[in-house]
Order: C-alpha cells, then sequence, then structure tokens
C-alpha cells in the first residue's frame, strides 16, 4: 500500500483550482500521463523544476530603462483607441514618471478592459521590456499592469518554466504554487551522518527554495537544494536497482557449466585470435554461468571490439550444458547481420541455428517453432519477435540481449521468462559512461571489451565544411576506380521544408547521375527484403557506394568499405558519430571518416567534431558525449521511454551516484525488508518517485 502521506501528491492535477481537462491535457504533453486518470499527478508538477528567472526589481525610471524586463510606476495620462475600422492600428495608452514619458501599447485589445485596468489620473505599476523608437518609450503588451495600491500582486522575481504549445505561463505557474503547497513534511530517508555531512536541507524545505528563486545562482545544479533534491532520485533508482539485483540473484540459479568441447570449435572455425578483454569477459561469463545464481551480466565493447564472438562462446556453453540459447537484437537488419555472422562459424562447430523475425511466416515459421519446442534447435536469432506468445523453447539456458538500452527492462525479462532461471547476457555496442551504467545497469555485473582485434587499423577522421563537397566527390572517383567502397549517411530520409538539410534521397539522386548504377540506397523506410537486397549489393561490390541514414548506425559489417562520409555531422551527437565512424576499418586497410557540417557551427558541435579528430576511444567519447549533451540523450532514453530523471542530471551530479550505490547496498544488508524507521522512510521515498515496483518484490520474497 501506498502511504497515504503521498496522497495529495498522486492526485490528479484537476483536483488543483484552475485545472480542467483541457489543461491537464496541455500538461500531459509537458509532463507525461503517469497517473491512473491517464493524466499527470500532482507530484509531476512539484518536480517541473524552474529553468530560469524574470527579476522585476530593477526600477530605473523610464527615461533610464534599457533593452531588459524593467518595473515602472506611473501615472496613466490618456487612451488612445484603435480608429473604428482599422483594427490592425494598435491600442495605445500614455503616461508618465518624474523622467519621462512612455506609450503602453496593445493590438486588438478590449478598449473596457483596458480603461478599467489602466484608469486616467491613477498611479499603476507596470512591468515589462522597453523598446525605443525615435527617442520615444514603448512598451508593448506590458507583462504586468497593476494600481499601486496592488502592487504587492506583482512577482517581483518570478521563476520561468518549460511550457508545451497551448498552455500559458500564468496557467503553469499557479498550477505548480498549488502542487508545491500540497507537498507534505516528510519523513527522513537519508543517511543521518550523510545529511550532517553534507548539509542537506529537508525534503519539502529544498522544493520550496528551488521553486521561489531570489537569483540566477538559486537554480544552479549545484546548489544544496538541487543536490539534495538529486540525491534522493539517485537513492530511489538505486535501491529499486538493488531489490531488483537481490530478488534476481535470490531466484534459484542453476548451474549451466560444459565441457568446453564446442566452445573450442566455435574458436577454432572463428580463425581469429581474442584479445585479452574477449578472453577475460569469456572467463567472467562462463563462471557466472556455472554458479547457483542467475547471472546477470552486461558486456559493454567498442564499435568493433568482436562482442559477437564473445557471445556466441557464452551460447555454446549454454547448449554444451543442455540448455538453449536466443540472442536478440532491437532491428532487423542487426538480427540478420548477426545471423550472417554466426551461422557459419556455428554450423563449422556443429550448433544448429535459425532466424525469427516478423518476416518469418507460414510453413518456414511453423517447422522452426517446431523444431525449437523439440529441441532441434540450439540458438534462435531474432527480434522482439522472440518473445511472442506462441514461440516456445524446450529448455532456455541463456538469453542474450544486444543493444539493451533500446529495449524496455520488461522486455529483458519477457525473454528470461520463456525459461526456467535463464541466465541474462546484455550487451551494448554504445561505450556508457561508469556514472550511466550504475544508474541504468546497477543490477548487473560488467564485463568491459576495450581493445580492438589484432590488425585493425585507426580511421583518418577530418571535419570539412560541406562547400567543399565537389572537391570529396571527386576524390570518391578515385577511391571507387581503386576498388574501395564508400558509406554516404544523412541525417533526414525525404525533404523537408523546415530544415535546411540534405535528405538520403535527394543525395542518392545526384551521386546516381554521377557514379551511375555504382550507388545504392538503405533507410528506415523501406521494405526489408529492399533493405536486404541493397546490403547485399554492397558487400558483394555490385554498388560501391552506399547512400543511408543511421539504420547502419549499428551492427552492420562490411570489411572492405573503407571510407565513410557523414554529411551534416553537426545535427549527430558525438556517440552516434562513433558507432557510424566504425562500419569502416573493420578490415586490414587504412580507412577515413569525412565530417561535413555546414558554417557557421556552434561551440557545441565544434567541441564534438574536435573530439571526433582527437580520439577513437569509445569511453572516453561517452564521457565528453554525456558533458555536451546530458544522459537522456546519450542512453537514446528520450526516445525510447526508459526512465530518465526529472531532478538528478548525470553531467553535475553524477558523484552523488556513488554515494547512493554505496547507501542502497548498505541498507539492504543491514534491514533487507526495510522494517526499521528509516526502512519504512525510504518506502515512502521509492513510492514517491514512482519506484514501487520494487516493493512488490520485496512483498513477493
Amino acid at each position: 500500500m501506498r502511504p497515504s502521506i503521498l496522497d495529495p501528491l498522486f492526485a490528479p492535477v484537476t483536483t488543483l483550482e484552475g485545472i480542467g481537462n483541457k489543461v491537464a491535457i496541455l500538461l500531459g504533453n509537458l509532463l507525461g500521463n503517469s497517473g491512473e486518470l491517464n493524466v499527470p499527478r500532482v507530484s509531476a508538477l512539484a518536480f517541473h523544476l524552474p529553468h530560469s528567472l524574470i527579476d522585476r526589481r530593477s526600477r530605473p525610471g523610464i527615461a533610464f530603462a534599457g533593452g531588459g524586463i524593467v518595473t515602472l510606476a506611473l501615472y496613466i495620462d490618456r487612451h488612445q483607441p484603435t480608429p473604428r475600422g482599422q483594427p490592425r492600428v494598435p491600442y495605445r495608452v500614455f503616461g508618465h514618471d518624474e523622467t519621462g514619458e512612455i506609450s503602453l501599447t496593445f493590438f486588438r485589445a478590449k478598449g473596457n478592459w483596458l480603461e478599467n485596468a489602466l484608469p486616467v489620473g491613477e498611479r499603476v505599476i507596470v512591468s515589462g521590456r522597453v523598446e525605443w523608437f525615435n527617442g520615444r518609450a514603448s512598451m508593448v503588451h506590458p507583462d504586468y499592469m497593476v494600481l499601486e495600491s496592488k502592487s504587492h500582486e506583482l512577482p517581483l522575481v518570478e521563476p520561468i518554466y518549460g511550457l508545451t504549445a497551448g498552455l500559458s505561463s500564468k496557467v503553469l505557474r499557479k498550477a505548480v504554487t498549488q502542487s508545491v503547497e500540497r507537498v507534505p513534511e516528510m519523513p527522513e530517508w537519508i543517511d543521518p551522518t550523510l545529511l550532517a555531512r553534507e548539509q542537506f536541507p529537508p525534503f519539502k524545505q529544498a522544493l520550496e527554495t528551488l521553486h521561489n528563486p531570489d537569483s540566477e545562482a538559486d537554480l544552479a545544479l549545484d546548489t544544496l537544494p538541487r543536490q539534495r533534491l538529486a540525491y534522493d532520485e539517485l537513492l530511489a533508482g538505486q535501491l529499486a536497482l538493488a531489490l531488483v539485483r537481490k530478488t534476481m540473484k535470490r531466484s534459484a540459479g542453476r548451474k549451466l557449466a560444459g565441457d568446453n568441447t564446442i566452445n573450442q570449435r566455435v574458436l577454432e572455425a572463428f580463425h581469429y585470435p581474442l584479445t585479452g578483454a574477449q578472453k577475460r569477459s569469456i572467463d567472467e561469463i562462463k563462471k557466472d554461468m556455472a554458479s547457483v545464481e542467475r547471472m546477470l551480466r552486461l558486456l559493454q565493447g567498442d564499435v568493433g571490439s568482436g562482442k559477437t564472438i564473445v557471445a556466441l562462446c557464452a551460447l555454446s556453453t549454454a547448449v554444451e550444458a543442455g540448455t538453449q540459447g536466443a540472442l536478440m537484437a532491437p532491428t532487423e537488419v542487426l538480427a540478420r547481420q548477426h545471423f550472417a555472422t554466426i551461422k557459419p562459424i556455428a554450423e563449422r562447430a556443429g550448433l544448429r541455428v535459425d532466424l525469427l523475425t516478423g518476416r518469418e511466416k507460414g510453413v518456414v515459421r511453423r517447422d522452426m517453432l517446431a523444431a525449437l519446442a523439440a529441441g532441434e534447435l540450439d540458438i534462435l536469432i531474432g527480434t522482439h519477435a522472440i518473445f511472442q506468445e506462441g514461440v516456445v523453447f524446450k529448455d532456455l539456458g541463456l538469453a542474450v540481449v544486444d543493444e539493451q538500452h533500446r529495449f524496455g527492462v520488461h522486455q529483458r525479462l519477457l525473454l528470461a521468462s520463456k525459461g526456467q532461471a535463464t541466465d541474462m547476457l546484455v550487451m551494448t555496442a554504445t561505450p556508457i559512461p561508469r556514472t550511466l551504467v550504475l544508474t541504468h545497469y546497477g543490477d548487473m555485473d560488467v564485463s568491459r571489451l576495450h581493445e580492438k582485434p589484432v590488425g585493425r587499423k585507426p580511421i583518418k577522421t577530418v571535419a570539412l565544411p560541406l562547400g567543399r563537397i565537389e572537391e570529396i566527390t571527386t576524390r570518391m572517383g578515385d577511391a571507387i576506380k581503386e576498388g574501395q567502397k564508400i558509406y554516404w549517411i544523412c541525417p533526414l530520409v525525404e525533404e523537408n521544408d523546415d530544415l535546411d538539410l540534405t535528405s538520403v534521397q535527394q543525395r542518392h539522386k545526384e551521386l546516381s547521375s554521377r557514379f551511375g548504377s555504382n550507388v545504392g540506397l538503405v533507410h528506415g523506410q523501406m521494405k526489408g527484403a529492399e533493405k536486404d537486397a541493397a546490403m547485399a549489393a554492397f558487400k558483394s561490390g555490385d554498388t560501391r557506394i552506399l547512400v543511408a541514414t543511421t539504420v547502419i548506425e549499428v551492427g552492420v559489417d562490411v570489411p572492405d568499405a573503407t571510407i565513410i562520409v557523414i554529411e551534416h555531422a553537426e545535427r549527430f551527437g558525438l556517440s552516434q558519430l562513433h558507432q557510424l565512424r566504425g562500419r569502416v576499418g573493420r578490415g586490414d586497410q587504412d580507412s577515413s571518416c569525412l565530417l561535413l557540417y555546414k558554417d557557421p557551427l556552434g561551440e557545441t558541435s565544434r567541441a564534438r567534431l574536435e573530439v571526433m579528430r582527437q580520439t577513437e576511444d569509445g569511453f572516453r567519447i561517452a564521457e565528453e558525449d554525456l558533458q555536451l549533451r546530458g544522459e537522456g540523450e546519450v542512453l537514446g532514453t528520450r526516445q525510447s521511454g526508459m526512465a530518465g530523471f526529472r531532478l538528478a542530471r548525470m553531467e553535475a551530479h553524477g558523484h552523488l551516484l556513488e554515494i547512493a550505490r554505496d547507501d542502497a547496498r548498505l541498507i539492504i544488508h543491514n534491514d533487507p525488508k526495510l522494517e526499521t524507521q528509516r526502512g519504512q522512510a525510504l518506502r515512502t521515498l521509492l513510492y514517491l518517485f514512482e519506484r514501487d515496483s520494487a516493493i512488490r518484490l520485496l512483498q513477493a520474497g
């Protein structure tokens, strides 16, 4: 049961004064719909912090008003209404103070309302931005107008919140104020020693301070109130992960150990020596699988570090132990890529492998599923189609999930539920900063592949302005004559009038007019068979240039592709640029990456391209990306709907994460069922930050 102290915060926003269904829908667009009635909860408003403020304390007088926001005390002299039949002419109200005169200008205003708001002969307080035309001062649509007798109604320091189309700042501010008033005095869940050391204010006081800033400095990420709330959110996340981990570990696993015969045959069929990091990761995985506890491990590898062979060794260990294995990828392109890589090695090692995506239908699908259920298939590779209802394994021992951050945790658990106490190996080709590994994968052990396979050469990376595109296409002609293959990446599929960018279709058309049938095309809106055909033509050399969107970002392997051109590189994040660059340099030839940018470059874009020129270390690039963009974009959580943070920012609060993780582990050790006084307070914290699924785990076991 949710603690009753939280009831005011878990009520729908429609319980606030002035919030009807229409405004609730707009708030849902802004905050997300987390409540039971598909509208936001009051807590979502309370956690919607201001990003800046307007200071109305400056009262310079009309003559000394510059371009910023000012507050003026005026005597109203006269009204000049809009002439009849000329609605485009503004309504003007003239006033003065001791230093000069000003006109207050209104478009499409109602005269009666203005006469009441700004009565002639009265002294009023107005606030807004002053503009000067031919030596005359004007204020268009003042933000505030009040009689001097009601000047206390004017907010001198006004917090500014993120908005959405159709929602006015006044309505939002009124709703936020009400939501903060509903926040109760919370029981203290932070460890007393830590609380004293960090000098954190109480939870409610911290929230009130942030919603009522006195200066821009009060909104900084490093203030004590903001750090307090960030720590609360991080502690809730780490405690929930610790409970998940404890439950997963406690749920009976089984020993999956083999005699190494199939494993050895896999490595012989692979033909390449393993790196030290690959050997170490395989040993860690085998040790986990041989334990009676269920394996839950993250395999992090930079672009081209050789995760697939590590995964295949893990899958072959599961088969040696008499069970089956599954490998799930987020896209059909990547699933087919894995299948193409794994199948020849697996078959030489005597393993039976098949592929299941949405495209396999009819008799083919029926026969495959029958073989799977009968145990005649050792390894199934596929997309999310793998965990659909009709897919039954005889005995699933190991599930491998690739590019985990594109799947929700519930999908990961769905796949694991296909077997009894299934071991789980999660892979990502996106190097993730340490803080984000702790945040989003804190329930897992981690193996890192930080070495490139033997023989891989460095990729030469240069940044060039788009103005040099003619020179680049000329050099491409020479490269094609030498037998090289080239990727050309564009950010859009089709032309878009709102964006001044070249689309993949337009670029394909232009390059085809120059290089004829040498140019292929791949993008996400094409049918699966068309994409496969385009990729196959590029691999075989029938086409020499592949114009594509980021659909080829992950996992596509054409070892003799040596050049990649990324158009409008300033539009991509660092980690994405790094992933794209990793499509070349996969063989033993020299490779190049050309980053084409449009001038002028912003500061962040310039920094991004500079990092790409300096290093190929994906882990360093991931850390830089975190600093430049924040954790939501780095992990793709803004797009995938995975839980990000409302109050914590990893680039500013990463140091608090380590403390939260250690505290969570200590809590679980000392008070595993959260029964002490602090334990009860921590239950409130978990509910407050909507981590209550962890409470259910607590009750389950």
